[in-house]
């Protein structure tokens, strides 16, 4: 079996996720994992999905035909390389006044400490009395080592402070039980 990852972009409507797994399917594959939303309109996703390799070439030639609907479809084979074991894994939460470019600063404090981003989920909320958009950012993260776990955590309280936004990270798990 290939490990492909499937980018998705098109005009939102009922049934591309069916149209898109029943091909799957059809290929004697299997659909492993995806993140998908409806972003200003439009379908967005990216999936992990095992398709045997004598079904490749056919697989790909039919989801390039879904172009044709609007749905842009890259296919791009996952590589057998693997994660270190060594690495620390956490959590963090943030929710405050939406402003441009806290993604950026969050983003920017992660990079300086080798931490790498495994999930990031946003959005922009009404505040429920005031009305004014709150930005909301939970992102699970993995670091290098735990000593870069409290280095993070100093750098995004300070960053918290500077951006008015509450921060909270979780426990690390260092991967072991």
């Amino acid at each position: 079996m290939a490990s492909l990852i499937l980018t998705l972009v098109g005009p939102d409507r009922p049934g591309v996720v069916r149209q898109l797994s029943e091909e799957v399917a059809a290929r004697g594959g299997n659909w492993l994992e995806s993140r998908m939303a409806r972003l200003a309109g439009q379908f967005a996703g990216i999936a992990l999905v095992a398709v045997p390799r004598a079904e490749l070439a056919g697989f790909s030639e039919a989801v390039a035909a879904y172009q044709s609907g609007g749905l842009r479809v890259l296919v791009q084979e996952g590589s057998a390389q693997t994660v270190s074991i060594a690495h620390t894994a956490f959590q963090v939460e943030l929710i405050g006044q939406d402003r441009p470019g806290i993604v950026r600063d969050i983003t920017q404090a992660l990079a300086n400490r080798g931490v790498n981003i495994e999930e990031l989920t946003t959005d922009v909320l009404s505040g429920s009395f005031s009305g004014e958009h709150l930005f909301r950012a939970e992102i699970r993260l993995r670091a290098p080592a735990a000593e870069a776990v409290d280095l993070v955590r100093e750098d995004l309280e300070r960053l918290g402070n500077e951006l008015m936004v509450d921060i909270r990270t979780s426990e690390p798990d260092d991967g072991t039980e």
